[in-house]
């Protein structure tokens, strides 16, 4: 680490800072690493959804699994399709094959996934490495994985960080051939027609990635501008030929579901509040992002890893969307993880040129700014007296007060949550707990009180009990807004009261559907689970 050894003694021990402060910057990582898994083990057992949506996604995986596609007519029952591409849940049917529809099937191949990325974002930073510091590439990937964002979304039953895996496979990957091209001298296109399959795979997973591949090609025009275009139109091509066949194999609701039921309204309010959020509890890898890429542009060829972070980070306004959230910045920290690592490599080649001092103060500087960052994203469950003893000492609460979501009932007191986070209040990132687990089954078995399946927010109850899974709520509202969905068979059922349970969580249906529930449906129920009071729904004597 230091490259000209000290004189005496005190100077002897003035060089051993960094490397403490480097250790405990590690530590604090790792620490996060653990809190990770701590959290999707938890999750890998609860059997309910714990992020409103993740039945749903386990829904398509299980269409998927028995050869039928998941974008279907929402005006007839069971009133169900998806707004999200397929690969993700191809990639998960093996594990329904042998386990049947659970959740942690899903879980598992989103958080292993976050794994995946973080590698990949160390071997991007230690491939360009002129001095292999392990330590410095290892506390890149390890920043990613301790993100807020990352931690709260990686181990759902989601894919949006399963397309962030591939987008940073990708990126790394043209850089790893674009920099041997020119150490060559001659073009590999097997290696860069990889680099255009995982950017396949990753709009494939979801439609975000887009920005992505915009990144690549234009990285790619900067540098080969014909050769950019010569690929542009076969991968366009292709792109749309999937297209084309998955719209024709399903009747056009492949269209309808996937595009026009993304055309959600835009909420500047929200926006705004998530760029602060993000910034805040990301200001040095951001900040460090920020001057490296301006540096690169001002003062030597944009690498792609700066085009990446630019547009991903401009593509982060759509995280204003309703319906959007944190993890639509999960590509931007991505890229800036590895924009940092690259930048602080190359404060440290420089200050190893200028002898012992400077690179003991930069060291130094290096380690001080990741422990920063470390506590920036603090977050921590204390659901054990270890993890609560571990929070204490670092002067962090054991427990906060927070009151649970009441969507569909009057509000109820704060209650004492075993997780603390620097993002300030998440129905994100607490382990679910056995009275969870508890509660699900209790609101389960009010279905089976009745003969039908549930008109449900959440799939989960259905699944666990073994009966159809109805609707998918945000889906429905979205094609509602978008005068894209016909709700007569459903307000006819409803309003002849084919359900037996109703189960809110946060009315999310279009209000045509909420009128007629609440007309014909009263709560006999309210359960509480995850932080939501759950709401369940008997049908009413009509008065007609």
């Amino acid at each position: 680490m230091i490259v000209s050894p000290p004189s005496n003694k005190w100077e002897t021990a003035v060089s051993y800072l960094p490397r403490i402060l480097i250790s405990i910057a590690l530590l604090a990582f790792v620490g996060y690493l653990i809190v990770y898994a701590i959290y999707a083990v938890n999750l890998f057992r609860f059997p309910f959804d714990y992020d409103q949506g993740e039945g749903f996604e386990l829904m398509d995986t299980v269409l998927f699994s028995e050869g039928e596609w998941p974008y279907r007519d929402n005006d007839h029952y069971p009133f169900y399709s998806s707004n999200y591409p397929p690969l993700f849940h191809v990639v998960t049917v093996p594990l329904v094959w042998l386990f049947g529809p659970q959740y942690w099937t899903g879980r598992l191949v989103s958080w292993l996934g976050t794994l995946v990325t973080a590698v990949a974002i160390a071997w991007g930073v230690q491939r360009q490495s002129k001095r292999k510091r392990w330590w410095l590439s290892a506390l890149a990937g390890l920043a990613f994985l301790a993100s807020n964002y990352i931690y709260h979304v990686g181990p759902l039953f989601r894919q949006h960080l399963f397309m962030v895996m591939f987008e940073t496979l990708a990126v790394v990957y043209l850089t790893a051939t674009v920099d041997r091209e020119e150490r060559d001298g001659r073009y590999h296109p097997k290696q860069l027609l990889i680099v255009m399959l995982l950017l396949l795979a990753a709009g494939y997973t979801k439609q975000l990635a887009y920005a992505t591949v915009a990144a690549v090609f234009l990285f790619l025009f900067l540098r080969q501008t014909k050769r950019a275009i010569l690929w542009a139109i076969p991968f366009a091509a292709v792109t749309g030929l999937i297209f084309w066949w998955i719209n024709i194999s399903t009747d056009n609701w492949w269209l309808v579901n996937t595009v026009t039921a993304n055309l959600n309204p835009f909420i500047k309010e929200q926006a705004i509040g998530l760029f602060k959020q993000w910034f805040k509890l990301h200001t040095v890898i951001t900040t460090i992002a920020i001057l490296f890429a301006v540096y690169q542009f001002y003062f030597e060829r944009l690498s792609a890893y700066s085009v990446w972070f630019v547009l991903a980070m401009l593509n982060s306004i759509t995280a204003g969307k309703w319906g959007a959230g944190e993890s639509y910045f999960a590509t931007a920290i991505a890229a800036s993880c590895i924009l940092t690592g690259l930048a602080l490599n190359r404060a440290l080649d420089w200050a190893e040129q200028k002898g012992w001092k400077w690179e003991t103060a930069v060291l130094t500087l290096i380690a001080l700014l990741w422990l920063v960052q470390a506590g920036k994203v603090f977050h921590m469950p204390t659901h054990t007296p270890t993890l609560a003893a571990i929070a204490q000492a670092l002067g962090q609460p054991s427990e906060v007060a927070i009151a649970p979501q009441t969507s569909c009932s009057a509000p109820r007191d704060p209650e004492p949550v075993y997780y603390v986070d620097s993002a300030g209040v998440s129905l994100l990132g607490r382990p679910p707990s056995a009275a969870d687990t508890a509660a699900g089954i209790a609101i389960a078995d009010k279905i089976l009180e009745g003969e039908t399946a549930a008109f449900s927010e959440d799939a989960g109850f259905n699944f666990y009990v073994g009966r159809d899974i109805v609707t998918n709520p945000t889906q429905l509202l979205n094609l509602y807004q978008n005068n894209a969905v016909d709700l007569t068979d459903m307000l006819t059922m409803l309003d002849e009261q084919s359900f037996d349970t109703i189960i809110l969580r946060a009315q999310f249906y279009p209000p045509p559907v909420l009128d007629m529930i609440g007309q014909r449906y009263a709560t006999t129920d309210l359960i509480e689970m995850n932080g939501f009071v759950y709401c369940v729904m008997r049908p009413v004597k009509s008065s007609r």
